[in-house]
């Protein structure tokens, strides 16, 4: 059976060479440099096929003024449908009914599902986010809000402490030292990226979120950006263990840039980070361009299988 993983890293672009400034040219990475043989995930790598993997600059700002925000770029992530030319404007970072409109219209989960394809959104959110959402003090970002309003309910404690979810920092670490849970299994990053692939096996789309790494480019945090990018890199490793790359495609990517740059705390126009691995590899990376071009090509990959 096909399947389509996406791994979705918030706030992260090719940026300069610099480690001075740019955490993906200041650490070290061994799975990112084994997959792009030697060379680093900047802009003067630029697009770059490589024996096992696709590194794909992608266009976020999708000829649109200004810098590239997260609800409408993540909405171009999973409806094909340009958001920010649709509004005449970026906007983020959560969604508005604007951008809820236009999840509605394409929404990549509900597309799935109607064409008889499972597909599950894998993150667990603590308590206090559902608190947060009940009360009014917090909306949905574009992903929960495109997977609610597909039929899933989101994970929440239980099925983190059951492994039937994963943890937006991998390991689940961040639960355990920040929001005080006692019971919740944490992973060495390399496990928790083959607890992903042991998810995704009911499933023939999978789509897992990150965002501490945007959090982090607004803060200029180089040195733990470096730390958050090393776990990302271990946890891939992980996953591409326990793989079966033979039926499987990868996409990693982002929605704008911003770690890649931690001397200016605000979005970047580079654009996004895109790493393209396993089936058919080649023949996606081909065909996307800009964030539009995700949605269309998961589409197509899996009504192939």
């Amino acid at each position: 059976m096909r399947r389509a993983l996406f791994l979705f890293l918030d706030g992260v672009g090719l940026g300069e060479d610099d480690p001075a400034v740019n955490p993906l040219a200041r650490g070290e990475y061994p799975t990112l440099r084994r997959l792009l043989e030697g060379r680093r995930a900047v802009r003067s790598t630029g697009r770059f096929s490589a024996a096992a993997a696709e590194l794909v600059p992608t266009d976020a700002q999708l000829g649109v003024p200004g810098r590239p925000q997260s609800a409408t770029g993540q909405a171009a992530i999973l409806t094909g449908i340009n958001a920010a030319q649709r509004l005449g404007e970026h906007y983020g970072p959560r969604p508005d009914d604007r951008v809820r409109a236009v999840v509605d219209e394409g929404n990549l989960f509900r597309r799935l599902g109607a064409m008889g394809r499972g597909w599950f959104f894998c993150n667990a959110y603590p308590q206090g986010y559902f608190e947060a959402v009940r009360r009014g003090k917090r909306l949905l970002s574009v992903v929960p809000y495109a997977a609610t309003s597909a039929g899933q309910a989101l994970n929440d404690h239980d099925d983190l402490v059951a492994g039937r979810a994963l943890a937006a920092d991998f390991t689940s670490a961040g639960w355990v030292s920040q929001l005080g849970y006692s019971d919740i299994p944490v992973y060495a990053p390399g496990e928790a990226g083959a607890k992903l692939w042991a998810l995704a096996q009911p499933y023939q789309f999978l789509f897992f979120e990150h965002w501490q790494t945007d959090v982090l480019g607004h803060r200029g945090e180089l040195a733990q950006a470096v730390k958050v990018l090393a776990t990302f890199d271990a946890f891939l490793g992980g996953l591409l263990e326990a793989i079966d790359m033979a039926s499987t495609l990868v996409i990693i990517s982002s929605d704008h840039g911003n770690v890649e740059d931690c001397s200016d705390r605000r979005h970047t126009t580079n654009p996004a980070f895109t790493l393209i691995l396993g089936a058919q590899r080649q023949a996606v990376a081909a065909r996307v361009q800009t964030l539009t071009d995700f949605a269309p090509a998961i589409l197509e990959f899996l009504s192939g299988g």
